[in-house]
């Protein structure tokens, strides 16, 4: 829902003729992989099957997208980006498809 928002408020702006240019969509916050995997692991109210190994060569130890942007440009802020919400929604969408 809220990627479809910010493309909506995107295309009405090119629509305008005002340039949107490269926006990170994202919440301003990380969630570590062990955070998305408890969280997946509660929502579905399974355990998740993972294997914990070494951080991979030239992954980065933190990666956040900055969404001041999205709020300037687009007016855009996310709504239904809880961590729970956005595992709950991709999960219902894959039972759907």
């Amino acid at each position: 829902m809220d990627l479809a928002s910010a493309h909506l408020a995107a295309l009405a702006l090119l629509e305008r003729g005002e340039p949107v240019g490269a926006i990170n969509l994202g919440t301003g916050e990380g969630y570590s992989v062990r955070a998305v995997i408890d969280t997946t692991a509660q929502v579905l109210g399974r355990p998740v099957p993972h294997t914990i190994g070494p951080r991979r060569p030239g992954d980065p130890a933190r990666l956040v997208a900055d969404p001041s942007r999205a709020r300037a440009v687009l007016g855009w802020t996310p709504r239904y980006s809880d961590l729970a919400t956005v595992i709950r929604d991709a999960a219902r969408s894959r039972m759907q498809a």
